[in-house]
């Protein structure tokens, strides 16, 4: 049976995991692509280079993140959580954002991590200020 998940459980799941999907309007449609993040203080952190999602969220910065957890057909879990998109100008708070991206995915090849720790690239750290997070599940 499928039941909610408490906002307990959906933070955990939110917590917990390492790769969503990350969904935004680009040219007056639905656009979703992959993304590591990390879920910190009720926002969500993120590392992109310039490109269609940069400019489908800059446009429209109302966004949401879908994570899962899938075991088989019948156990899984579900979380969206739905937000506004903001990028982080703040120096303390990028090099706090990027110590948990970095601390979370130490196996970043050179080209993420160190243009992102240099601070010298187009590399740009985002956050979703997350405003509602539902989940639902199947046990």
């Amino acid at each position: 049976m499928i039941t909610p998940l408490s906002q307990d459980e959906a933070r955990a799941l939110l917590a917990e995991t390492k790769l969503g999907r990350l969904g935004c309007i680009h040219a007056g449609g639905p656009y979703v692509v992959p993304v590591n993040y990390v879920f910190d203080s009720g926002n969500i952190y993120v590392h992109s280079l310039p490109g269609r999602k940069l400019a489908a969220l800059r446009a429209n910065p109302k966004t949401c993140l879908q994570v899962d957890e899938i075991t088989d057909a019948y156990r899984w879990r579900s979380v969206i959580a739905f937000g506004n998109y903001e990028d982080v100008t703040d120096q303390a708070e990028r090099d706090r954002a990027v110590r948990l991206l970095l601390a979370r995915f130490p196996k970043l090849t050179p080209v993420e991590s160190v243009p992102v720790h240099d601070g010298q690239s187009s590399v740009k750290v985002f956050r979703i200020h997350i405003e509602e997070i539902t989940g639902v599940g199947e046990k």
